[in-house]
């Protein structure tokens, strides 16, 4: 064997000291850099819509956003893996309404109990998540494609269990929507805890680093041992299962299963990711960032509604923001590439 095919190959042992490598003083000072500029960017808002609303800049404002946004936050952490390994599942908001609608028909028609009727809704966005994440690893599929599949079909059958109707399940899971302190409702609390395990996993476990070997040279990653479906199929899985939880919230919220709901959540979460810093490319990615993104995206939409601002203001000012995050993140691809 020649010295050429030796040096392209790497062990496993070597893909699993790469991320170490990562953790060099420059790129620390990259990853604190994209913080800072979130939550400058995130302060720089609320200033704004504090001078141009007199209501804005009070505790009952950030609770409100706060007990809103924990199905977006959860689904953003499950997107910025799918990212991450260059990715992308359209079909979240679609199995957030499946989810709701299993939930409302075991419990209001089977007469289950709450806590297997929220289970039953969380397995099986799971497992559609997996079918999405088989479908495209066995046959090569982009998953593009196959998640714009599934967003219909999962919305389809969502609309078949509920007949197309609001399905009123009651305050069986209004603990999850009341508040406890500060204004905070657990959803809130469960949310962040998603956020600290996903950024856990992500920078502290060989699966994470895996992961982002995958999204930035997935052959490599063949060629070193390392077989790349079975963390792909599992990275949607874990999408799908964070949609059933969302579900949840959203259920606490409304005391509803809407097979409407969730409808462009997926844009939503594809924003806040994307404007959090994960690269669409793949193989770069933090899910703290995409929390903060998630809060700008929170927070953009609260001051836009509290100045009066019309929908199709808030859809123009939403788009500029998401395509100014995208071009900034480019930029900077760029000049750390020089």
């Amino acid at each position: 064997m020649n010295n050429t095919s030796l040096s392209n190959h790497t062990g496993p042992d070597k893909m699993n000291q790469r991320p170490v490598a990562n953790q060099s003083p420059r790129s620390s000072w990259r990853g604190l850099s994209s913080y800072l500029g979130l939550i400058g960017a995130l302060l720089g808002m609320i200033v704004l819509f504090s001078f141009l609303s007199d209501h804005f800049l009070s505790m009952n404002t950030f609770s409100t956003i706060a007990n809103q946004i924990p199905d977006l936050m959860v689904m953003s952490v499950g997107m910025t893996f799918v990212l991450i390994i260059a990715g992308i599942d359209l079909s979240v908001g679609s199995l957030l309404a499946l989810a709701a609608a299993v939930v409302s028909v075991t419990f209001l028609n089977l007469h289950w109990n709450p806590w297997m009727a929220a289970l039953s809704g969380v397995v099986l966005a799971t497992l559609v998540g997996s079918l999405t994440g088989f479908v495209t690893v066995f046959w090569r599929i982009p998953s593009f494609i196959v998640s714009l599949g599934m967003l219909e079909m999962a919305r389809g059958a969502a609309y078949q269990l509920t007949d197309s109707r609001t399905a009123y399940v009651g305050s069986i899971f209004d603990y999850l929507a009341d508040p406890i302190i500060l204004g905070i409702s657990p959803s809130f609390v469960i949310a962040a805890v998603v956020i600290l395990l996903g950024h856990l996993i992500l920078t502290r476990t060989i699966f994470g680093r895996h992961l982002i070997g995958i999204g930035t040279n997935e052959e490599a990653v063949r060629l070193s041992g390392i077989n790349p479906g079975p963390y792909k199929i599992a990275v949607f899985a874990l999408m799908g299962g964070l949609s059933g939880l969302a579900s949840l919230f959203q259920i606490a919220r409304l005391e509803a299963a809407d097979p409407n709901g969730g409808v462009g959540m997926e844009l939503q979460v594809i924003a806040a990711v994307v404007i959090g810093g994960t690269s669409l490319m793949g193989g770069r990615g933090s899910v703290i960032c995409t929390f903060l993104g998630a809060l700008i995206i929170s927070v953009l939409a609260a001051g836009l509604a509290q100045i009066g601002a019309s929908e199709p203001t808030k859809r123009v000012i939403t788009g500029a923001v998401i395509i100014v995050a995208v071009v900034l993140d480019t930029y900077r691809s760029q000049r750390q590439k020089k």
